[in-house]
Parts: C-alpha cells; sequence; structure tokens
C-alpha cells in the first residue's frame, strides 16, 4: 500500500528505470528490483503495476541504510483493489463491482496520475464503505416483472462473496439477497462459480477427483452434477492461459504493454476470449485473443472483448493479426508494429 503522505514518493518501473539510466525494456528484462536486498515493492505482490518508495530506491542503489516506511496504519493509507478486497474480506473480482459505489468513484485516486495510472482508495473510504453495506435483508428481492437489480457485470462477484460466505447457499437466497431472476441469473451464476472452485482445487490438488472437490467445498449434493460439469468446462478454458500469458509477458517485455496476469472470459458461456491492454502510445487500445479466430485489435480500453457474437467482430479499429490461431508472441509483434499487416476478417474460422 501506499502509506499516508508517501505519495509524493511513489515510483513506478518506468520510473525506476529513469533514476538508473536504463530504458525500461532493459529493466524489465534485467529485473534489478529482484536482487537480493532491493527494498521490497509498496504494491501488492498481485498487483498488476509494481510500485516502490523512491526514497528507498535512491538510498539502495547509493548504498546507503534504507530508511523505514510507516507501520501503524492510518486513514489516509492507499490501497489498490487486491488490498482493498482484503479489507473487505472479499475476492478482488467482486471488489471490482463494488468500487462502481458513487462515493468510491469519487474518492478513486490513479497511480500515478493519469489514463495509465492504478487504482487506488483511501483506507476511510474503504472502511466507510464496509461498515455502511446493506444487510442480508436489503435489496427487497425481485419485483415480479421486472429485470435484475443490478447491472450485468456485476452479478457474479456479488454472487461469489454470497457462496465465499455460505457454501451451501441457495438459489433462491441469492435471488432474494441481490434483487436478480432465480432463473437463469441467479442458478447459472452459482454453476458457473461452484465450477470454478472445483476446478480451483482439482488444481491446487493434482488427481483429487472433482467430485471429492465438490464436497470438501461444502456445496450441497443437489449441486454436484452441474458444479462438476461447469468444472470441465472451467478446465478446457484454463488450457489456453499459458499461451496467452507468455504472449502478454512477451509484449510487456517489449515495452508496449503493462505486465499484467491475463483474465480468460468467456463472453458466451463457451468460447475462450482474453485481452492485453497496449500503452496509450500504441495505435490499437488492446489487442484480443478468441478461441475462434485467434488475435485481432480493439479500438476500446474499457471493453476490449465487447459483447458475445456469432460472427467475427469487424470495424473501426479492428485488425486480424498471426498466421494461425496460436501465432508466436514474436509474429503477432512484428504485426501489431506493421500497420500493413493483418486482415478486416479472421483467416481463421471454426
Amino acid at each position: 500500500m501506499i502509506r499516508a503522505g508517501r505519495l509524493q514518493y511513489v515510483q513506478t518501473m518506468a520510473d525506476l528505470a529513469d533514476a538508473l539510466g536504463k530504458k525500461l525494456v532493459t529493466v524489465r528484462n534485467q529485473k534489478p528490483y529482484a536482487a537480493e536486498g532491493h527494498p521490497a515493492p509498496i504494491s501488492s505482490p498481485t498487483a498488476r503495476a509494481q510500485l516502490w518508495d523512491s526514497e528507498q530506491t535512491k538510498a539502495y542503489y547509493a548504498g546507503e541504510p534504507i530508511p523505514e516506511l510507516p507501520q501503524v496504519d492510518d486513514d489516509e493509507d492507499l490501497l489498490d483493489r487486491h488490498e482493498a478486497a482484503e479489507l473487505l474480506g472479499i475476492a478482488p473480482i467482486t471488489w471490482n463491482g463494488y468500487k462502481k459505489d458513487p462515493a468510491l468513484t469519487a474518492g478513486v485516486v490513479l497511480v500515478p496520475a493519469g489514463p495509465k495510472g492504478t487504482e487506488h482508495w483511501p483506507r476511510r473510504l474503504v472502511l466507510a464503505y464496509k461498515n455502511g453495506r446493506p444487510g442480508k435483508a436489503a435489496g427487497g428481492g425481485r419485483p415480479a416483472g421486472s429485470g435484475d437489480m443490478i447491472p450485468r457485470d456485476e452479478i457474479l462477484p456479488r454472487i461469489a462473496e454470497l457462496l465465499e460466505a455460505d457454501p451451501a447457499v441457495t438459489v433462491e437466497t441469492v435471488a432474494d439477497t441481490l434483487g436478480i431472476a432465480k432463473f437463469p441469473t441467479a442458478q447459472s451464476g452459482l454453476v458457473t462459480l461452484r465450477g470454478r472452485r472445483i476446478a480451483d482445487l482439482v488444481e491446487e490438488q493434482p488427481g483429487l477427483d472433482p467430485k471429492d472437490a465438490a464436497i470438501q467445498l461444502g456445496y450441497p449434493t443437489s449441486t454436484h452434477r452441474g458444479a462438476i460439469a461447469a468444472a470441465e468446462r472451467e478446465f478446457l478454458v484454463r488450457g489456453d492461459k499459458p499461451y496467452l500469458q507468455r504472449t502478454a509477458d512477451f509484449l510487456a517485455a517489449a515495452g508496449i504493454a503493462q505486465q499484467a496476469q491475463v483474465e480468460m472470459r468467456q463472453p458466451d458461456g463457451e468460447h475462450v476470449a482474453a485481452a492485453v491492454l497496449l500503452d496509450t502510445d500504441q495505435p490499437a487500445a488492446a489487442v484480443v485473443w478468441d478461441s475462434r479466430y485467434g488475435w485481432r485489435t480493439s479500438a476500446s480500453r474499457r471493453h476490449p472483448i465487447g459483447k458475445a457474437t456469432d460472427t467475427p467482430p469487424e470495424g473501426e479499429g479492428i485488425r486480424y493479426l498471426g498466421s494461425g490461431l496460436r501465432p508466436e508472441p514474436e509474429e503477432l509483434l512484428e504485426a501489431l508494429r506493421d500497420g500493413r499487416k493483418g486482415t478486416k476478417r479472421p483467416r481463421i474460422t471454426p
């Protein structure tokens, strides 16, 4: 976290490279910050963008004693999404929905300032949100004939919180608590999330039978069949992740994208997609991989993948790249840098 009063000393990887007189790509490749004794990042371990305290790194490279940072929590400490989620006892993906609360939106701090900054929130705002959250009875259920009461992109994160609190939570409880439809919204959300958690546990314990995983997680017997089927679909999704993460890491090392963990999505509940956000000085906002069509560019940073469609996305800012479904990262980088390469429609059709 960024301790209260230390915002002016925050140092990004680009700032660190400037201080060392090196190019950013050189620092990313050489990783001097990984050396024994180097000051630890002040960002959370799983944060996309690493941050340091410049007073600490300056002292380290000068061979001087490294100053201690404050250890006592302060209301003005700035927390990233992982730290805010931990304070609330929820998963980071759940926080992605909560952070849209007007009070949190108004108080967000971008570090560094600007469109490429990482979102942080003062501890006091996160605590105020935690203390002011409605209880289980809030929401009043879903009135007859109405639509879901919360935005669609917040539904899974909110269901995830209920499932974390009670593995045996029912479709009825989810629907009444969140004000969403029982079928298919609450039911499909629970099935999907239980499947993901079964997949997580099987990955942590190789050789574990998915049914035994469901039992370990405390899921009711009546939910096992659907959750195990969802877990099997999740395994297929995760089979593509090593390639996509390797590609994302390569683009980051080349200096055109920020280092980040790839998030796999299934916009239509079947096919897999993932996006890598590019730096703002690049001709495209992002590159998107689709299990049906391969790589393409996107003009949107906020919603690079877009809505689920039965046909390949086409239009302004979209260029399909690569000679196959999984081109080598070097080929993708070359195509990104050469605007003459690529096609308006995918070369690959399912």
